[in-house]
């Protein structure tokens, strides 16, 4: 399992965060959450005063910010020019930028380079929503996590105090579209994928599930 890479990639509440760091554990694999260091950038962006609505402005301070991510599965450490941004990046406007930023050819250009760097040699579960795709299309096994709107709604609700369902379901949908139509990496099932829908599996389920694939592929 040395070099072994799993790409885990899906949109917003399939699982794929949950069950990545689960895999990864059960494998003793290292572990990287890519979405984060999306969140890293935005957050720096939002605390430079950068305007998100210009894209230029985004693309020209893109490769300012010092941002380190951890593949520790049970402490992945987040940290902008030295700051833990872990709690910070989950913030409500973070949430709201992240896809803007995302689309931002410079940033992805510069996020994705230490991406595979990071993952070197392998042995790690990397998750996202361009890994299999775009960051590690030779990974050994690629996954694409599903779920129905409802079951990724009712998901997120359950994390976000004084959330409601439609809120959940507008703001998914928002992302959903965002990430799915941007002109750089967009969103989208890698060939030879696998698609597991977990809408009716618990996180358990999943992880075992992809366990049993690891092995079938390897």
């Amino acid at each position: 399992m040395t070099g072994l890479v799993v790409a885990m990639d899906g949109p917003s509440g399939s699982g794929k965060s949950s069950a990545s760091r689960g895999v990864a554990k059960a494998l003793g694999l290292r572990y990287l959450d890519t979405g984060a260091m999306y969140r890293a950038m935005t957050w720096w962006m939002l605390e430079h005063g950068v305007d998100l609505a210009d894209a230029g402005a985004v693309a020209a301070r893109a490769a300012e910010p010092e941002i380190s991510s951890g593949t520790d599965p049970d402490s992945p450490a987040i940290h902008v020019d030295g700051v833990d941004v872990a709690g910070p990046i989950r913030g409500d406007a973070v949430t709201g930028a992240v896809s803007v930023v995302a689309a931002v050819p410079e940033v992805r250009a510069r996020l994705v380079a230490m991406q595979r760097q990071i993952i070197g040699d392998g042995g790690i579960v990397v998750e996202g929503r361009d890994i299999g795709t775009v960051v590690a299309p030779e990974a050994e096994l690629k996954i694409y996590l599903t779920a129905s709107a409802e079951a990724r709604a009712a998901r997120r609700n359950a994390e976000l105090a004084g959330s409601t369902m439609e809120a959940q379901q507008a703001a998914l949908a928002r992302r959903d579209r965002l990430d799915s139509t941007r002109r750089t990496d967009p969103l989208s099932m890698a060939d030879g994928a696998v698609e597991l829908d977990t809408t009716a599996l618990n996180l358990d389920e999943v992880i075992a599930e992809v366990l049993r694939l690891v092995k079938e592929r390897t």
